[in-house]
């Protein structure tokens, strides 16, 4: 259990924009910071961090809170985990007693997981550089691939022993559980049998995930038969799932910000002797087709990637599909083949790291020009077959999101396939007319005015407007709490003069006088926990609700504190318009709101007493006593529609 003074330490030490910008391509926007969402597939960034507030906010899904919110979302890692994380990132010492047995089986299946993949990867990188076979297989392995010493240990390469059970037997004497040595895909036992590592005898590649946490390994056998899979490759598991993992991403991330572009090799070897040739902004797809998670992880850093081929012609030609997944994901697809055959690692280990930066520059290729010139060198004269190359071009064509950028493509086309550019463009619209035929007619993004006009049951659009109230009256409280309103007060003498307030003191005042309180129990939270800081006489920061321990007080007011939009300065310098703001306009704001959520408690209770009336029957005292409160309510009412200068109905 972490200790409340280290839960402070480590939330007033961790940098927000820092933390999510490791996971995140942030950019400043005034105070702000903003991003795509990491949650959802989106082409406009609606993803918020305010730094001053210690919050983040993403409008594509409605996620949002402080940074540890951040991480267990993102992560999926748990409370503790987070905090775990954050203290490591920052240096912050964690006393904690070695876990008994009991408190190990306590722990999340998660935390198991990744605790025993963990004590592999290190098992299998002392195995290589401490013991004799390590040496002799596995570490002269690497080095006649060329690989460097700081190269080897920044990618935590290692070796598992030929030796049948040498990991298993280790980590079940350190008391590490055979059930998740097994569901790590680390450990084998088949009918019964003793248990085996599944890895034995192969080089280890440790799969990390963008944090830099070992999530999963591939092992690569240095025996020649055929029999024998060349790979294997961790089994799917909580830790892993090979779809949405990219290999060295958790290197490569911040290269890629700083360069605004991603290459895409295949293997784990590519990406290893690219980084060791100066190319750090590089990640593998490790074998497997890309898949859609792949391309919105890239897409959190760059929206150009450029895919590095070894020529093989099939393979090429295989991949076209998954660069389409690319297209239809607005991102700017360049290809680089290499001569001769060659695949990147090979290539990067025959030249200089200046001649394979020049190469990959000046040999970038456009995507779309390089598949049209690719498949024209097939279909020759063949009329059927190029006929077919056509559709296939403008199949590409038509998943582009942007209309210019399919209009400048469409027009390149024409001219390298010597066609008519009206014809493609026919093609296309067909193409997307169908499309559209097949696509949803669901309406996601519904307003809340569309909402609650759809609503038959009154009670439940009443309860709904009720706790829209609530959630604007905790708003200004937390967001203007501090600031100093005027109101006009009647003195002894009957006149009227202005007296300054606090807003916090305005709104919980006007609230306890009429006896009010905040139904919803999230927003009855907070305001309690607000009163107990008045009643000290002290105004608490906006973080001290953000980064509060309590996770349902900090997810609410961080969702509370964030506003998707914001005006621009523009208005003001350019143009010299003064637009009136709600921090400008607090006063009526506040008592706009106050009025607001009186007049529902006045209307709600009212359909409360009539409903009471209706019960009461011939009890004439119960009648004339809710009469009376009746007709106090129907009096609070209307000072209430004079003030919005309205008529109330029921």
């Amino acid at each position: 259990m972490i200790n409340r003074d280290t839960i402070t330490r480590i939330m007033d030490t961790a940098i927000i924009e820092e933390v999510i910008g490791d996971f995140v391509h942030l950019k400043r926007a005034g105070t702000t910071f903003k991003g795509l969402s990491p949650f959802s597939n989106e082409r406009t960034p609606s993803f918020f961090v305010v730094p001053h507030k210690g919050i983040y906010k993403d409008f594509s899904s409605g996620k949002g809170g402080n940074v540890v919110d951040f991480l267990m979302e993102h992560e999926k890692l748990n409370y503790p985990e987070a905090l775990r994380w954050l203290a490591s990132k920052y240096n912050i010492e964690i006393e904690e007693e070695t876990p008994s047995e009991d408190q190990i089986k306590e722990r999340s299946d998660r935390e198991q997981l990744s605790i025993v993949t963990e004590f592999a990867r290190k098992f299998f990188e002392d195995q290589m550089h401490d013991t004799e076979e390590g040496q002799a297989i596995g570490l002269s392995y690497f080095k006649e691939r060329g690989f460097r010493d700081d190269i080897i240990r920044k990618f935590q390469l290692g070796y598992s022993p030929e030796q049948r059970d040498a990991l298993t037997k280790e980590a079940l004497s350190k008391g590490y559980s055979q059930e998740f040595l097994e569901k790590t895909g680390l450990t084998r036992q088949r009918d019964g049998g003793a248990p085996y590592d599944f890895f034995r005898g192969r080089v280890m590649f440790p799969i990390h995930n963008v944090s830099g946490k070992v999530i999963a390994f591939g092992g690569r056998t240095l025996k020649s038969e055929k029999d024998i899979a060349k790979y294997f490759n961790s089994p799917e598991s909580e830790l892993y799932h090979k779809s949405k993992v990219l290999y060295g991403i958790h290197l490569a991330k911040q290269s890629i910000v700083k360069n605004d572009i991603c290459y895409l090799v295949e293997g784990y070897t590519d990406v290893i002797s690219l980084v060791q040739a100066g190319v750090e902004n590089v990640v593998g797809s490790s074998g497997t087709s890309l898949t859609e998670d792949q391309i919105r992880l890239i897409r959190r850093y760059t929206f150009n990637v450029t895919i590095l081929y070894d020529g093989d012609a099939a393979g090429i030609r295989a991949s076209f599909r998954g660069i389409n997944m690319l297209l239809e994901q607005g991102m700017n697809v360049k290809v680089v083949l290499f001569p001769d055959g060659d695949d990147p690692d090979g290539f990067s280990k025959k030249v200089s790291s200046s001649e394979l930066q020049e190469y990959l520059t000046k040999n970038a290729m456009d995507f779309m020009v390089f598949k049209t010139n690719q498949l024209l060198g097939d279909v020759g004269n063949d009329p059927v077959k190029r006929a077919g190359l056509i559709r296939d071009i403008v199949e590409s064509i038509a998943v582009i999101p942007d209309t210019i950028k399919r209009n400048v493509y469409l027009q390149e086309c024409s001219r390298l396939m010597n066609m008519r550019e009206a014809v493609l463009i026919a093609e296309m619209n067909k193409m997307l007319v169908q499309r559209s035929k097949k696509g949803s007619t669901a309406r996601p993004n519904e307003s809340i005015n569309e909402e609650i006009s759809d609503w038959t049951d009154e009670a439940e659009r009443e309860e709904f407007d009720l706790y829209h109230q609530e959630r604007d009256y905790v708003r200004l409280l937390l967001a203007y709490g501090e600031h100093i309103i005027e109101l006009p007060v009647e003195n002894e003498d009957g006149h009227t003069e202005m007296v300054q307030v606090a807003m916090a003191e305005f709104l919980i005042g006007s609230l306890e006088q009429d006896g009010l309180v905040l139904e919803a129990p999230e927003f009855a939270k907070v305001y309690n926990e607000y009163v107990d800081f008045i009643a000290r006489e002290e105004f608490p920061e906006p973080r001290h609700f953000t980064l509060n321990p309590d996770q349902e007080i900090s997810a609410l007011s961080s969702d509370l504190l964030t506003t998707q939009y914001a005006l621009s300065l523009n208005w003001t310098a350019r143009h010299n318009i003064h637009p009136e703001t709600e921090d400008m306009l607090l006063r009526k704001a506040a008592k706009d709101c106050i009025f607001r959520l009186k007049l529902r408690k006045v209307m709600q209770n009212s359909k409360n007493i009539i409903k009471e009336m209706e019960e009461a029957g011939d009890n004439q005292e119960k009648l004339a006593e809710l009469l009376s409160e009746k007709i106090l309510l129907d009096k609070a009412r209307s000072e209430i529609a004079k003030y919005f200068g309205s008529v109330v109905l029921e």
